[in-house]
């Protein structure tokens, strides 16, 4: 049986963009941090970042650029559930900047409007629940920012 349907072609399949992305859900105190793949778009947690100051921060950052070789950066940029921006988005840009100045890859900024809600919903399904959370909350708020992007890759914040 021969199919037409583009998704099952080869081809199409090779035509897409592929490469690892790296997603950061930015906190004064902790960073996020997810990991996925744009062919595939599958995210994962990957780690919470604790620092004390932004140069072991971006420290640990280039360890993980390392590692996983990400061809995009995501950063999730907060907003009031009203679309307007929120004290931590200047930061967010700074940060954002950041990156793709030290590091010379391309960054997108995500909506992350309740993803820190949506991170905890998740844990407390899976049998997280309160205290525990805390590990763990910032890198799945990092993957429900990436699946963000990879629903939406073109409508960046």
């Amino acid at each position: 049986m021969t199919t037409n349907s583009a998704a099952s072609s080869p081809t199409r399949l090779l035509a897409r963009p592929s490469g690892t992305v790296l997603a950061f859900d930015f906190g004064e105190k902790r960073l996020g941090v997810a990991v996925g793949e744009l062919l595939l778009a599958i995210a994962h947690p990957l780690e919470t970042i604790v620092a004390g100051s932004d140069a072991a921060r971006l420290q640990q950052i280039e360890r993980l650029i390392t590692e996983w070789s990400p061809v995009l950066l995501v950063v999730g940029l907060p907003s009031h559930m009203d679309g307007t921006e929120h004290e931590l988005s200047k930061r967010c840009r700074r940060f954002a900047r950041q990156l793709e100045h030290r590091f010379g890859i391309g960054i997108r900024l995500v909506d992350e409007r309740l993803t820190s809600r949506a991170a905890s919903q998740s844990l407390a399904e899976a049998g997280v629940h309160g205290r525990r959370q805390k590990g763990m909350l910032d890198q799945v708020a990092a993957q429900h920012i990436l699946e963000a992007f990879f629903a939406a890759p073109d409508g960046a914040a």
